[in-house]
């Protein structure tokens, strides 16, 4: 007790300040990773946009929010890996257009008031993506009712204890909220754009004239590539000159790159192999194969029959003729290993066409009336139908499935829809004979009730299969993964720099591949698919440094960095410098041609002395862009079309895209639209139509030209 008191006396204050600087720390560490990080060298924006930041917290939000529409538009179908990096491309893409577009309504006064936003979501005009939400659908009406929102709202945390419907409309409430702002925005310029009468009646007259030439073309091919030298100053002239077309709106960079597949070996199929092997005996004598096949296959049973027609497979034949229980496999197919069993064998049906009556006998879990009074009014209908009722009648009269009324209450339902189908309605119409009636009482959420049924007609009538099938991919072991990815780390290891790397790819006969034009933002690299870690490494490297390894969708990855690309003009490289020369080679035998045949006067002459045929095009039309047997040269077609050109005289030389023409007119004429499309109600139809166009453009582009003003700078590292 002594001791502990002597440490009191003696050492308090140093405690003291030990733990207060432990505090300070730990407030210190809390500030680094919060809002106020920026002040202690650490930058949490993923992107800057003219200089206000989006925080990695709000980017996170809103991939964690577009993942949930996936999943809801999907009807809960799990993201793989290419759709994940699209849905993070796209939340990025859409948190800038919308700050940008956001800046711009600001000053515009243009907003979104309590009143609208209550409208979008709760209001019987309700945003179209909401009212399309099944939840708020009237079973009886078939249509959206805006009081089932709130009720939804309410019961929400009871029926879904997880939370994830309510989260999936959050989600989809405030997408619809940030769009609506986007829209108004975007309606701007779509508003006020229209098709104006004189290019309307330009683009209706281009469509009734026609013309026929005659022409020579002297292919840039008869000027040998080795008599036209081109340097690397008029391939940089030609890119200046051209610039629009050779500018790099944003920065990116390239890299070669060496990958060690994950390849299955003879091993990992004996593996494979074993494992349905040993499952075969199991599977063969068990009752209860569902269980069988859950537990060990990467696909769940599906209790659904099958014939010929709807199983895919190589093996359909070899399957169908085993008798019931009989296992046939292992085989491999589409990259798997299979065992299918043969659970039981039917004739059936591959379409039915049927009509039925639904009374209800329960409206979303609640109970309409006693089970015995619906009963009886079902049986009274069928007495009725029995006496010589009209069946349409009756359809319109009593059932409650809206979306038959207009059918008389017909369906026709094929054998791949059977598993879908109530078990008791479709075991009757498929399992019964065209002409049955009867009444069966169905329990689902959607259509519990009783249902009179009648089946009017049974078509392809052959056999069926249940089938239990265990399938297992065949995948790279252990084994396998180990070997590779000690093969791609000693590579890594012993070619750690642009120089050895190189040499290693010549020297190990390793294919070496090229990956260019990568953008900070990117997810998806071709041929890598989603390669974000990579992305982050070639953003910190510098020409000619190599990578460690990456594991990437099956295959290990080394990358050397080879080259970067700033905004602006873009460099003459590798990648683009077979398509200059060739441009700047053709320009110069396009002079050279014309220099050659200038003084010639007759298309004859020219044919003669070129060696090359005098051909004809005849009535082709102004407003297509090509020109018949000549193809796509919009000048020589303009030309033609223009008062400029002369009938029977030869034509200046023009360069066109693989060649150089000398071309004469023969004859330009009009043939008078038809008079249908003439009348002013179809002109006045396709204005309409061309006008929408034009505004629909308008609206996709108008973020795309907020983008490329505005200055946009990205945290590559926090992507």
């Amino acid at each position: 007790m002594s001791v502990i008191q002597k440490i009191r006396n003696k050492y308090a204050k140093v405690a003291g300040f030990v733990i207060a600087l432990s505090l300070v720390g730990f407030i210190l560490m809390d500030a680094s990773n919060g809002p106020l990080g920026s002040l202690f060298g650490r930058d949490s924006n993923v992107a800057k946009v003219n200089g206000d930041g989006i925080d990695q917290k709000d980017y996170s939000q809103k991939v964690k929010d577009y993942e949930l529409l996936y999943s809801y538009s999907q009807q809960g179908r799990p993201l793989d890996e290419a759709t994940r990096a699209q849905v993070n491309q796209q939340a990025l893409d859409d948190l800038i257009s919308s700050k940008l577009i956001k800046e711009e309504c600001e000053k515009l006064g243009i907003t979104t008031t309590k009143e609208e936003e209550k409208e979008l979501i709760y209001g019987q005009n309700a945003d179209p993506i909401i009212r399309q939400y099944p939840v708020f659908t009237n079973p009886e009406t078939k249509m959206f009712d805006p009081q089932r929102i709130k009720e939804f709202e309410k019961q929400a945390p009871q029926l879904d204890p997880t939370g994830k419907a309510l989260e999936q409309w959050e989600a989809i409430k405030s997408y619809v909220l940030q769009n609506n702002i986007v829209k108004k925005y975007n309606m701007l310029f779509a508003k006020a754009a229209y098709v104006p009468k004189y290019i309307y009646d330009r683009q209706n007259k281009e469509k009734t004239e026609y013309a026929s030439i005659r022409y020579v073309r002297i292919p840039y091919a008869s000027v040998e590539d080795k008599d036209v030298a081109v340097s690397e100053e008029e391939m940089k002239e030609y890119m200046k000159k051209h610039a629009k077309q050779y500018t790099a709106p944003q920065k990116s960079r390239s890299i070669e790159y060496v990958s060690f597949d994950l390849i299955p070996t003879a091993e990992d199929t004996a593996n494979a192999l074993g494992v349905l092997n040993q499952l075969k005996n199991e599977f063969s004598n068990t009752i209860d194969v569902e269980s069988v096949v859950n537990r060990n296959s990467e696909e769940q049973f599906n209790p659904a029959y099958v014939n010929k027609g709807s199983f895919y497979s190589m093996y359909a034949d070899s399957i169908f003729k085993l008798s019931v229980g009989a296992v046939y496999g292992p085989y491999f197919e589409n990259n798997t290993y299979k065992l299918t069993k043969v659970v039981d064998k039917k004739s059936l049906p591959d379409s039915v066409k049927c009509r039925h009556i639904l009374i209800k006998t329960e409206e979303g879990g609640q109970s309409v009336a006693a089970d015995s009074v619906i009963k009886n009014k079902v049986d009274s209908i069928a007495s009725a139908l029995k006496s010589g009722a009209d069946f349409k009648e009756m359809v319109a009269k009593y059932t409650q499935d809206e979306g038959s009324k207009e059918t008389g209450g017909e369906y026709t339902f094929t054998l791949q829809q059977k598993a879908q189908l109530s078990t008791e309605f479709g075991d009757f119409i498929f399992d019964g004979k065209a002409g049955e009636k009867k009444v069966v009482k169905v329990d689902n959420n959607s259509y519990a009730g009783y249902h009179y049924i009648e089946i009017l007609e049974q078509k392809g009538v052959q056999s069926a299969c249940k089938l239990a099938t265990i399938s297992r991919t065949l995948q790279a072991g252990d084994n396998t993964n180990n070997m590779v990815y000690g093969k791609a780390t000693e590579f890594a290891g012993k070619n750690n720099t642009g120089k050895a790397f190189d040499e290693a790819t010549k020297k190990e006969g390793v294919n070496k591949r090229v990956a260019d034009n990568i953008k900070e933002t990117d997810f998806l690299v071709p041929g890598l698919g989603n390669a974000r870690e990579l992305v982050r490494w070639v953003y910190d490297a510098k020409a000619d440094d190599v990578s460690t390894v990456f594991s990437l969708n099956g295959k290990y990855i080394i990358a050397k960095m080879t080259g970067e690309q700033k905004e602006g003009l873009m460099n003459l490289d590798a990648n683009n410098r077979p398509t200059i020369e060739m441009l700047v080679r053709n320009e110069k035998k396009a002079k050279i041609l014309i220099d050659k045949y200038k003084s010639v006067k007759s298309l004859e002459s020219i044919a003669e002395m070129s060696k090359q045929p005098l051909s004809q095009a005849d009535s082709f039309n102004a407003s297509s862009p090509f020109i018949n047997r000549v193809g796509y040269e919009p000048k020589l077609l303009g030309y033609v079309f223009s008062k400029e050109i002369k009938p029977n005289v030869v034509t200046p030389p023009f360069k066109g895209q693989d060649g150089v023409f000398f071309v004469s007119l023969t004859n330009k004429f009009e043939i008078p639209q038809n008079p249908q499309q003439a009348s002013p109600e179809m002109q006045m139809q396709e204005r309409g139509m061309a006008t929408m166009q034009l505004r629909n453009t308008l609206m996709t582009s108008a973020a795309e030209a907020l983008k490329k003003s505005a200055k946009i700078k990205y945290n590559v590292n926090n992507l």
